[in-house]
C-alpha cells in the first residue's frame, strides 16, 4: 500500500497521472520557505501513515526540508532532485541544460501560478505595504539578477491561460519570455515504482541525509 505526500505544486501534475483511489496528499507551497517547518510538517504526516509500505514524497531536497525525515514503518521514497524544477522538466540532466544555457531564469508552472507565486503576485502584496512606487523598486531588485521567464508545459493542462498570465509578469519586469518543454516522465516512474538511480529509496528506521542528492544521474 502506497501514499503520496507532495508539494501542492508538485500535486497538480500528479494528480492526473495517479491510478483511481491512489492518495495523495499535497501540503501548502509556502512551506518550501521555511525549511524547518517544511520538514516537521512532512514528519508528522509520515508519522500519521499507519499500515503503508511506501510514501512517496513529492519533493527534492528542497534546502535541506527534507534532510532528516524517517519513518519507523514505512520505505520513503523521493526524487533525487535539488527542487521541483528538475521534477517539472524531467531530469537533473535537463534542468543542467536549461541552467547552463541561461542561469538567470525564473521559472513558472501551472501549480505556481495557481497557488500564487510567482514575481507579480508577490509585488502586488508589497504594493499594499509600501505603494506602487517602493514596490516596483523593490521588485526589480529582486529580479535583477533575472533574464528571462520561463513556463514549464508539462502537456498535461491546457496551457492558454498560463501562457498569457507568464507574458504580463514577463513584461511588468521586463524579462524575456519563453515557453519550455516540460515532462512528467520523472513523475510517472515516481508512481510506476521504477526507483533507480534517479530517486532516493530509504528503508524503515533509516534516515534522509543531503549526501543521499549527491549521486550522479545516469544521462
Amino acid at each position: 500500500m502506497w501514499k503520496i505526500v507532495a508539494c501542492e505544486t508538485v500535486g497538480e501534475e500528479l494528480k492526473p497521472l495517479l491510478p483511481p483511489g491512489t492518495e495523495c496528499k499535497s501540503l501548502q507551497f509556502g512551506l518550501h520557505l521555511s525549511p524547518d517547518k517544511l520538514r516537521r510538517e512532512l514528519q508528522e504526516e509520515i508519522n500519521a501513515s499507519d499500515g503503508v509500505d511506501t510514501i512517496i514524497l513529492g519533493y527534492g531536497l528542497c534546502s535541506n526540508g527534507v534532510v532528516g525525515l524517517r519513518s519507523a514503518r514505512s520505505r520513503l521514497v523521493i526524487p533525487r532532485m535539488d527542487d521541483c524544477i528538475g521534477i517539472f522538466l524531467g531530469s537533473r540532466a535537463a534542468y543542467q541544460k536549461q541552467f547552463d544555457r541561461e542561469p538567470g531564469t525564473y521559472y513558472l508552472t501551472k501549480g505556481w501560478i495557481e497557488c500564487g507565486d510567482t514575481p507579480f503576485s508577490e509585488h502586488e502584496k508589497m504594493v499594499g505595504k509600501y505603494g506602487e512606487e517602493t514596490a516596483r523598486w523593490i521588485s526589480r531588485e529582486l529580479l535583477k539578477h533575472y533574464t528571462r521567464l520561463a513556463l514549464i508545459n508539462t502537456g498535461q493542462y491546457q496551457v492558454e491561460h498560463y501562457r498569457t498570465y507568464s507574458r504580463r509578469v514577463a513584461d511588468f519586469f521586463e524579462l524575456r519570455f519563453e515557453e519550455i518543454d516540460g515532462s512528467t516522465r520523472l513523475l510517472e516512474k515516481l508512481i510506476r515504482g521504477c526507483w533507480d538511480d534517479e530517486f532516493v529509496v530509504v528503508e524503515p528506521e533509516q534516515e534522509i541525509t543531503a549526501q543521499m542528492f549527491r549521486k550522479t544521474e545516469p544521462r
